[in-house]
């Protein structure tokens, strides 16, 4: 037997009242023929309402609010993108645990949220996969530009995104009504090691390069950058090393308090370089934006390229080109919508409902 809600009964308890207003008037003076009217017709309005909303209260209990979200990635490193332009969205960190999964979830290395600013044209907010929210991350930057101007959010080719490291400009190259390519000043790379942060007891220099220490069993070399999220950079051939292994070493070492990000890269010419990633709080992605402008500035400091050059960075998911002038850094690379879709939010259960969108 369906349950009969609160306002039907309501409804159903004033249809009374003015149906038996209505009906009783009738019998007294001419004058009040008028008021006779009015109640009965309210008393019909609020017998209709009630049946009416009982009649749906099924549905509404059954239809859970759906969230729509985009999949996209920067050369492989792939997050889930929410609107939250007009209505935000409560809990991001469960939200990022839950969705990232690659076998019970939509798969990803986080969620990211595009959000209003009061000082840029949005605000990006972005999660890892294990729910800690990080501060900048390149590839999904890109990925903000174009959804905004290709989800029709703006016409504007030249952007400001606002993030936790500061606001970031963005430089839109559209064919086709659609963006193909994004380039993003970076800003500045910061050098000094407790800014990045790397806690070192007495050490002087203004800057990490090179630097001898005892990690993974090894005796590394390591020059550290940040980005606006700390990195590690160390030059050794990333096609022999077992980064499932050691990249929770150097991410988790005492030295860095805010963990690290850390880049494994083989040099290949003075414009040339190639590498993996491992990053906090995700494992190894397939890119990093950060991650290869930190590669690029490292590889300048320890004499491998110049600066005011155009560095081509092979990562697992493609290339990206960076450029380290003396005032900041320039990323451009491309960003790539794999599907859109909608989950329902009240048990955050994907539908599998999605469609795949061609370029």
């Amino acid at each position: 037997m369906k349950k009969t809600s609160f306002l039907s009964v309501c409804a159903y308890i004033l249809a009374c009242f003015g149906l038996g207003f209505g009906f009783g008037l009738l019998y007294g003076p001419t004058a009040w023929k008028p008021l006779s009217i009015i109640c009965t017709v309210a008393g019909t309005l609020f017998l209709f309402f009630g049946i009416i909303w009982q009649s749906n209260a099924g549905k509404r209990k059954q239809s859970p609010t759906k969230l729509q979200f985009v999949k996209m990635h920067g050369i492989g490193n792939d997050y889930i993108y929410f609107d939250c332009l007009k209505k935000p969205i409560e809990n991001p960190e469960q939200l990022a645990l839950t969705l990232s999964d690659r076998h019970k979830g939509v798969g990803g290395d986080g969620i990211v949220l595009i959000c209003p600013s009061k000082t840029a044209d949005a605000k990006m907010r972005m999660f890892n996969a294990d729910g800690s929210e990080g501060k900048m991350c390149g590839n999904a930057i890109r990925c903000v530009g174009k959804f905004l101007y290709d989800f029709k959010k703006t016409r504007k080719t030249r952007l400001k995104i606002e993030t936790l490291s500061g606001i970031k400009t963005l430089e839109l190259n559209v064919e086709d009504g659609k963006v193909q390519s994004v380039k993003v000043d970076m800003g500045a790379p910061i050098l000094k090691p407790s800014d990045i942060p790397v806690a070192l007891d007495g050490y002087k220099d203004d800057k990490l390069v090179a630097y001898k220490i005892h990690i993974a069993n090894n005796m590394e070399s390591i020059t550290c950058v940040s980005m606006g999220n700390p990195h590690c950079v160390v030059f050794k051939d990333p096609d022999d090393l077992h980064l499932e292994k050691i990249g929770p070493k150097f991410e988790n070492h005492e030295i860095f308090p805010e963990r690290v990000n850390t880049e494994f890269v083989q040099v290949l010419s003075r414009t040339e370089i190639k590498m993996r990633v491992w990053e906090r709080g995700c494992g190894e992605t397939w890119a990093c934006g950060t991650g290869a402008c930190a590669a690029v500035v490292a590889t300048v400091l320890n004499g491998y390229a110049d600066k005011n050059t155009d560095v081509t960075v092979h990562l697992r998911g493609g290339d990206l080109v960076i450029r380290w002038t003396d005032k900041t850094v320039f990323m451009t690379g491309p960003a790539t919508v794999a599907f859109v879709g909608e989950m329902n939010i009240a048990d955050l259960e994907f539908t599998g409902r999605y469609q795949f969108v061609k370029e």
